[in-house]
């Protein structure tokens, strides 16, 4: 059961129908502990609706986004390498293998990029990458209460010149997107789940790659765990669960790029590069 945030209100789907939601304010429905069996009631013949995929809007309104970084081993690689002039050969080594996890704010509701929208590359970045993520939705209960696409995107360069300058890497404008829906589940997504990304540029596929959550280090349950401990969240909140699909060391995003992550089960993001 999905459900979307468009520019016509609130809709559920379930086996390729779509019904509407009788609720127009989305902090509500997500703060509800009830969510997974509203949508669930709206699912009747008198909801059915029309669907149309360019109305799809970001799945949030006004909760804030997460990240979890160093996650993959992929991830780990790519961020040793980055760093290595700077100093940090064995710093990220040593975050992948610590009990407590890399956790850091990535961005408000409100600069959330959403599908189909403009994604942006930094004007003082040399090296850009997308980074596609599993991303829960964590009820503000503390409880995963669905699964959305996340683009993680990213500076390389400036990260890696020194670990001190993630937020500068990581959290500009443009440089959060989320969609295309919340796949809402009353069980954990299974480990086999496939996540892919396809880059195009000038419609021609310049990168492509592949992983699975059973490549994820951390259980995402611990990951919430953590980053609840002393932070509190009314309304809710995204969390992203990191990468494991890092391009080669010569590769950079370019304006113009098409962007598709696709995780099974959840659907298709994409964005094109401002």
């Amino acid at each position: 059961m999905k459900l979307y945030r468009t520019i016509q209100g609130i809709v559920v789907e379930e086996n390729a129908n779509f019904y509407r939601v009788d609720t127009q304010d989305w902090n509500s429905l997500l703060r509800d502990p009830h969510l997974y069996d509203i949508a669930h009631s709206s699912i009747r013949e008198s909801n059915l609706v029309a669907f149309h995929p360019a109305s799809v809007c970001a799945p949030i309104h006004d909760q804030q986004v997460w990240a979890a970084g160093v996650t993959y081993y992929r991830s780990r690689s790519a961020r040793i390498e980055e760093s290595k002039d700077a100093g940090g050969g064995t710093f990220y080594d040593r975050v992948y293998s610590a009990v407590r996890p890399e956790l850091f704010f990535k961005s408000t509701g409100r600069r959330v990029i959403g599908p189909n929208g403009p994604v942006r590359i930094r004007k003082d970045a040399t090296w850009s990458v997308p980074e596609p993520e599993l991303t829960l939705f964590v009820a503000p209960t503390g409880h995963i209460a669905g699964y959305t696409i996340g683009n993680d995107m990213s500076s390389r360069d400036i990260e890696g010149e020194n670990p001190l300058y993630l937020p500068q890497a990581k959290m500009y404008d443009g440089a959060c997107a989320i969609g295309p829906c919340i796949l809402l589940a009353s069980e954990p997504i299974p480990t086999t789940t496939t996540i892919g990304i396809v880059i195009e540029r000038n419609h021609a596929e310049v990168f492509a790659g592949t992983t699975t959550l059973a490549e994820l280090k951390r259980d995402p349950k611990e990951l919430v765990e953590f980053l609840f401990r002393e932070t509190a969240f009314p309304n809710g909140v995204f969390l992203m669960t990191g990468t494991g699909i890092v391009p080669e060391d010569n590769f950079t995003l370019a304006h113009g790029d098409h962007i598709r992550i696709t995780i099974e089960g959840i659907g298709t993001l994409e964005n094109t590069v401002a």
